[in-house]
């Protein structure tokens, strides 16, 4: 399965979706069809091309944090896609909650002026 997005790769989203996860879902989020937009929705939500800064060798810390955003979102589409091979819904819906709270929780960090000063500076 071949990475299309910049920083969000396809072994970070099957891990954040689960061993439970629908394999056609997760082929299908490794595309552009959820990655491309994922980013761009990353960059737009906090007025900042992270896309671009990563190429150019953005530190590796931010890079985690990128990778992470990425990886829960698109699991988050790859889950609600078919909750079927989980143990129960419920299961499924506690797993998109905490992918919602990390997803979340790495915005407000990336979308603060002063943690972008500091990641600029690092």
């Amino acid at each position: 399965m071949a990475d299309v997005g910049i920083y969000t790769k396809s072994a970070d989203i099957i891990a954040r979706a689960g061993t439970n996860a629908n394999a056609t879902a997760v082929a299908v989020a490794a595309t552009d069809v959820y990655v491309l937009n994922v980013e761009s929705t990353i960059n737009v939500m906090t007025r900042y091309n992270w896309t671009d800064a990563f190429t150019a060798g953005l530190n590796v810390d931010v890079q985690g944090i990128l990778t992470e955003t990425g990886a829960c979102m698109c699991a988050i589409y790859v889950i609600q896609w078919d909750m079927s091979g989980f143990t129960s819904r419920g299961e499924a819906e506690s797993m998109i909650t905490i992918l919602r709270d990390i997803v979340l929780r790495n915005l407000s960090i990336l979308r603060d002026i002063k943690s972008q000063t500091f990641i600029n500076g690092a």
